[in-house]
């Protein structure tokens, strides 16, 4: 079943791929954006990644923090994710402990449907240098995000509907608002 608004958010206890502790509670009386992603070499996943890097401080000065989850070891995230040293802690969940805390879902049809829906997405990850590679984990993992408000209440909870799809920014930026 997966998680909704006005559900309290599950534990979020993690070190990020700077061995920094990534804890919910560090973020109570602030709102967090926190995403899910796939492996370390998703085109999908590091162009979401390289647009959320692009709006992070200006979130920053309006009370929102970001934090991003991948199933790929740390090695794997420093390989791919982390060329673009992205402004916001990066949590790897090999184990997915995490991932099924928060009930992140696989689909292996929303795996193929990518292939219609998202190619304008690939063909702008391709131009930003973002290629496939190895992929490690669960491969129809889909992504998933969560607005979380203040006191830790899921204001948002979003899960894609295939590999590519992700929470609209004009979306954030309204819960923002």
């Amino acid at each position: 079943m997966r998680l909704k608004v006005g559900d309290k958010a599950p534990p979020l206890d993690a070190v990020d791929t700077e061995g920094n502790a990534v804890r919910l509670r560090d973020f109570r009386g602030g709102r967090l954006h926190l995403s899910f992603y796939r492996y370390a070499s998703c085109p999908y996943c590091n162009l979401r990644v390289s647009r959320l890097g692009e709006l992070a401080e200006g979130f920053k000065e309006r009370g929102l923090s970001l934090v991003a989850v991948f199933q790929s070891p740390p090695e794997g995230i420093a390989k791919y994710v982390g060329k673009q040293c992205p402004p916001f802690p990066i949590v790897s969940d090999s184990k997915h402990h995490l991932y099924d805390l928060y009930r992140v879902e696989s689909s292996w049809a929303g795996f193929l449907k990518a292939g219609v829906v998202g190619v304008g997405d690939l063909l702008a990850a391709g131009k930003k240098g973002f290629m496939p590679g190895r992929m490690e984990g669960r491969k129809a993992l889909l992504p998933a995000e969560f607005l979380i408000g203040p006191d830790g209440t899921i204001e948002r909870a979003f899960y894609g509907r295939d590999i590519s799809d992700h929470l609209p920014i004009e979306e954030i930026e309204e819960w923002l608002a």
